[in-house]
């Protein structure tokens, strides 16, 4: 079958229908478990009928999908081992997003289905560990090709993120009371009748705002695999941002030969390397164990010149041919991982190549705005289906009296505001681990005291969910390696 100039085989066609499937059912189930903490207490305080509640939502979280930058989609996509992301458009990749898609999944409706509000960000990435693990003892026996500086970064933000919900949120409550005398505002949310107009109207900007920032943070994370995805069934039309305007390509040209010069002195009077040397020099060096040596620098100016000699006197990414463009996202990633290493570990300024390595972000890390679109109304739609379970376990488990208006306010101002902070980082949060530790300390701040048997639930799902994500995700890997290289035949 011949789609946007490429001719799918029968492994591609098959892959397609289950990989797309997985990844929009992740984001239908991420709708179910944290988009619909947004919409818990506008629905439980009566402020706004269920459907009306999780339309808006889904508008908003529609909204923020379709502003976010990309940066925390191809953060989560960075713990993968840069041989794997190098050569996805293979069985072995192809295995890998298999693995990690079913792994997510599953462990997500199991934990929806008990009512416990899990994290879809630690489900996909404990997914993501377990092939990369199973992936690194493969290749090398030990687990040394995990990328440990990206994967400290990621659990640092998901791991701060609930304490700074617990604290700000109880701290806001605090303040509340301090400043407003209105008893009826943390008292139990009246389940017979409608608040009145001004409470509703900051519970419904509350919920407004944490699905506008669930959109732009949690919204990402499936993009950057779904992206993948479509490169493995697509590899060269979609290899390569085709939205670069013309003088974006004119300036990576120029950047590529700046880039060029900066080099030479660094490697004088070596040969040029050829070009599949260069690629396996790069692979090891970008590699966790990687270590610098002397062949780096000659390798990093053969691709270098290569993705230069690709682009010269192209107006756009379209004037490259089909095939050409595969091998230059593959030289253009590269590339930018050589750069963030050698950066990283001080063999050059860290504002030397800054922009090039910005213009090949730019190049290799998009999002088309269709995409986007897909990703906004899976997460919607499954809001409408499976919001109950969740809302219910938040408004009335967590605490031992039912949700206060105040209460639900300051969780959700706490949780909007944490989301954007991140995302501003790049990093990924959960807004279900923010949301209900922010409960949490309303609860505490309120005196209502919180039920132990639901929160210690909800806490062993969080320490459970990547252990077991992570064990999961390494055994559909192998498993998916044995049906694509020995039942479909794709190396």
């Amino acid at each position: 079958m011949n789609v946007a100039g490429e001719y799918l085989t029968v492994q591609a066609i098959v892959f397609a229908c289950v990989a797309l499937s997985l990844s929009l059912f992740f984001e239908f189930i991420n709708g179910f478990h944290d988009t619909a903490n947004a919409v818990a207490t506008v629905i439980y305080t009566r402020s706004l009928p269920a459907t009306a509640a999780v339309v808006w939502s889904g508008i908003w979280n529609f909204i923020g999908v379709l502003l976010s930058t990309g940066a925390v989609a191809y953060s989560v996509v960075a713990i993968l081992p840069p041989s794997l992301v190098l050569n996805v458009a293979s069985g072995r990749g192809a295995a890998a997003l298999i693995g990690l898609l079913l792994a997510a999944v599953i462990w997500n409706f199991g934990t929806w289905y008990i009512g416990l509000p899990c994290s879809s960000s630690h489900a996909l990435i404990g997914s993501i560990l377990g092939v990369s693990l199973a992936d690194s003892w493969i290749h090398s026996g030990s687990p040394g090709g995990l990328r440990w500086d990206q994967i400290q970064d990621v659990f640092l933000a998901l791991s701060l993120s609930p304490i700074i919900g617990f604290g700000i949120a109880g701290i806001l409550l605090y303040l509340l009371r301090l400043f407003i005398k209105e008893h009826n505002l943390f008292k139990p949310a009246d389940q017979a009748r409608t608040p009145p107009g001004w409470i509703r109207a900051i519970l419904i900007v509350t919920c407004t705002g944490v699905s506008f920032a669930h959109g732009t943070n949690d919204g990402q994370k499936g993009m950057g695999l779904l992206m993948l995805v479509l490169i493995v069934v697509l590899p060269s039309a979609l290899a390569l941002n085709p939205e670069l305007k013309p003088g974006d390509v004119h300036r990576l040209v120029t950047q590529l030969d700046q880039g060029i010069e900066f080099i030479q002195p660094k490697n004088p009077g070596k040969p040029p390397l050829p070009s599949d040397q260069a690629t396996r020099v790069l692979v090891e060096f970008a590699a966790a164990t990687g270590k610098m040596n002397d062949e780096v620098f000659p390798a990093l100016g053969v691709k270098m010149t290569e993705f230069r000699s690709a682009l010269a006197n192209k107006a756009s990414i379209q004037d490259l041919p089909y095939p050409e463009r595969q091998t230059q996202r593959k030289n253009a990633y590269l590339i930018n991982e050589t750069i963030s290493k050698l950066r990283k570990e001080q063999q050059i300024g860290k504002e030397d190549l800054k922009e090039l390595s910005a213009l090949l972000k730019s190049a290799i890390q998009y999002i088309p705005v269709w995409i986007k679109a897909v990703v906004a109304f899976s997460l919607g739609l499954g809001t409408m289906v499976g919001w109950k379970r969740i809302v219910t376990t938040v408004a009335e488990r967590i605490g031992k009296n039912r949700l206060a208006y105040a209460q639900g306010a300051s969780a959700e101002v706490t949780t909007m505001a944490t989301i954007l902070f991140a995302d501003r980082l790049g990093l990924p949060v959960s807004t279900t681990h923010v949301l209900t530790s922010g409960i949490a300390g309303t609860m505490v701040a309120n005196r209502a005291g919180v039920q132990r048997k639901t929160v210690v639930s909800i806490i062993l799902a969080w320490v459970l969910t990547l252990p077991v994500c992570v064990f999961l995700g390494a055994l559909f890997f192998a498993g998916s390696l044995f049906v694509f290289f020995n039942l479909l035949g794709w190396k």
